[in-house]
């Protein structure tokens, strides 16, 4: 008996150590809450940052040497807290390379960083895997062109597939824009004109790459609706310019295929537009984000920012007066995280210490982040093996399914 007292005696210790946020018997929002409580304010606002390793990169933020590998010694400078999504990490990599790729941050992140919070990576899909060797399918306003919700959500269980298993965890689609002036240059991106149309084939979109239930599995991916919103018919289709119409037409028309990806759907993401409406940009429009998005249709998931759409604030939009301004104006908004790279959230730790920035703000947005990183299952299973991505990818299967689409898109014009 005193011997088996002092084996549990010593076993005990070990098991008390193992923090909630680790135990994945526990629900995600114990997880959440249990990991962010533990995290210093640096940590906090690096979930909020993003990374987007190519030749235009900041140096001050790069992870690969010059042969382009992972180079955990530029990792320890970049990414000391931890990081909150890398963008396109698939760029010039076949399947198996970019699996070793993420591979690789994930183990870094996981064992070298005081939290071992993973990393998610994000890439392009309106028509496929936007990288080497992924399946192309008919692009978007093609896609609708079949009249085939069934087909299209099979479609896009198949580009979630091939990019969960290269590493992949976010894509960033379907754009649910109503395409209706032909000079805008992105109406090949949509769904069409229609917005009853564009919501249902939008819908198959997100469950193609989501699946039905509340967490992504493992052969999933997170959706993004976007453009949110009036993008589709800005003044002189010029893609930044302003969407002036009413809000009986911009909620009945413009804003009712995201409506019914929230609702319906249930899309874990969706990304602001370049342009405003009424003269207040998207990504500072707390009508749209918080009123609508948030408090009328009750979305929970996750706000990512367009590329450069903060910096947008100040540099195009001319409503905030600088980075620090516009930081400060796209988090108070509900902006959860930067793309491609770190720019004005970069400074919210500062922002924070000088009372500019309420850390309140930052833990509703880091919350999001976490709660998105748990539901996809990445702190209990980060890796992915890279020889089933070089099964999956542009698999017999998967060419078949796009020569089918290809054929039920044919569209006849007059």
């Amino acid at each position: 008996v005193a011997i088996a007292l002092v084996s549990v005696r010593a076993i005990l210790p070990a098991q008390q150590t193992v923090p909630d946020y680790k135990n994945a018997k526990l629900t995600v929002e114990r997880r959440v809450a249990d990991l962010l409580a533990r995290m210093t304010l640096e940590e906090k606002c690096a979930q909020l940052t993003s990374l987007w390793d190519t030749s235009a990169t900041p140096v001050r933020q790069r992870i690969k040497d010059k042969n382009g590998r992972f180079s955990p010694a530029l990792a320890r400078q970049v990414l000391p807290h931890g990081l909150g999504q890398i963008s396109r990490p698939g760029e010039r990599q076949g399947p198996r390379e970019e699996a070793e790729f993420t591979n690789a941050v994930q183990k870094f992140v996981v064992e070298h960083t005081r939290l071992g919070i993973p990393v998610t990576f994000h890439e392009e899909g309106l028509h496929g895997h936007m990288v080497p060797k992924g399946t192309h399918f008919p692009q978007a306003i093609a896609l609708a062109g079949s009249w085939n919700p069934a087909l299209v959500e099979r479609v896009f269980t198949a580009v979630a597939r091939e990019m969960r298993a290269r590493g992949v965890h976010q894509v960033l689609a379907p754009v649910l824009d109503l395409g209706r002036d032909p000079r805008w240059g992105r109406i090949e991106e949509t769904y069409g004109e229609d917005p009853y149309l564009v919501a249902r084939i939008g819908a198959a979109a997100i469950r193609g790459f989501q699946g039905t239930g509340e967490f992504p599995g493992q052969d999933r991916v997170i959706a993004t609706a976007k453009h949110y919103a009036v993008h589709g018919q800005p003044e002189a289709g010029v893609n930044v310019a302003p969407g002036n119409y009413s809000e009986r037409i911009v909620r009945e028309q413009f804003l009712y295929p995201f409506q019914v990806a929230v609702t319906e759907a249930k899309v874990a993401s969706v990304m602001p537009s370049y342009n405003e409406w009424d003269g207040v940009p998207s990504h500072s429009s707390k009508l749209l984000i918080d009123r609508i998005l948030r408090h009328e249709w009750g979305f929970r998931g996750l706000i990512v920012s367009d590329y450069f759409g903060i910096t947008d604030l100040e540099r195009l939009h001319h409503v905030a007066a600088g980075a620090r301004q516009a930081a400060q104006l796209a988090l108070e908004t509900g902006v959860d995280l930067e793309l491609p790279f770190t720019a004005e959230y970069g400074l919210l730790p500062q922002l924070v210490r000088e009372g500019k920035v309420a850390e309140a703000a930052v833990d509703r947005a880091v919350a999001r982040v976490l709660r998105a990183k748990f539901a996809l299952g990445l702190f209990d299973a980060p890796y992915v093996d890279p020889a089933v991505a070089e099964n999956v990818v542009n698999s017999a299967e998967h060419r078949t399914l796009a020569r089918q689409a290809a054929l039920e898109a044919i569209t006849l014009l007059k």
